[in-house]
């Protein structure tokens, strides 16, 4: 699988480093007071927001909600747990988009197993995980079709969508008038919307 050696908040580095259990890690964030990934055995802290951040999450999410409802898929955010089986990974997308029933990990009810479109909101401390070995790591769910990597220091949205022959194209926006089209869920992004009163 692809190495995370580099994961900017590893919580057991260099040769302390211990191994959980998939079981070990959940009773532990049953009880812990911040949200850690785990992926392949190593469990990785998460880092807070800032107020950028959670603004964007938010104009995204109404964004979403607005435009999804009565349909068939549903959005969530942060505090929604997403497991990816092929690569050992549980994780927190900023924003996730699921489509269908809801797949749920058998016997929990805080845990996806499936999205078809996953926002993540861009930090220093994480960019390069995210449009590297998040990407790759994600790309193991069945249904996921859409990437969104979200800029909170200048006004840029990238999109990363998979065609029918299973390739992934990309386009990146970057002026108040860009419009992301999501057909895969029915729905669009304005950059006038997303970024509005977000001071860059």
């Amino acid at each position: 699988m692809p190495q995370i050696a580099e994961h900017p908040f590893m919580l057991y580095p260099s040769r302390e480093r211990r191994r959980f259990t998939a079981a070990e890690y959940l009773r532990l964030e049953e009880q812990a007071e911040t949200r850690s990934e785990f992926c392949d055995g190593e469990i990785f802290a998460m880092s807070g927001a800032t107020v950028t951040h959670n603004r964007l999450t938010r104009r995204l999410v109404g964004a979403l909600e607005r435009q999804l409802a009565g349909g068939t898929c549903e959005v969530f955010s942060t505090d929604l747990r997403l497991h990816v089986e092929r690569f050992a990974l549980y994780t927190y997308p900023d924003v996730l988009v699921s489509c269908g029933p809801l797949v749920l990990l058998p016997g929990r009810q805080d845990t996806l197993v499936d999205a078809t479109l996953i926002a993540e909101v861009l930090s220093p401390s994480t960019e390069a995980y995210d449009r590297t070995e998040k990407f790759r790591f994600y790309q193991g769910l069945a249904s996921f079709s859409d990437y969104l990597l979200i800029s909170q220091e200048l006004l840029l949205v990238e999109h990363r969508s998979r065609t029918a022959a299973g390739e992934w194209r990309r386009v990146a926006y970057s002026s108040a008038d860009g419009v992301v089209e999501l057909p895969a869920i029915g729905a669009r992004l304005t950059l006038a919307e997303l970024y509005a009163g977000v001071v860059l």
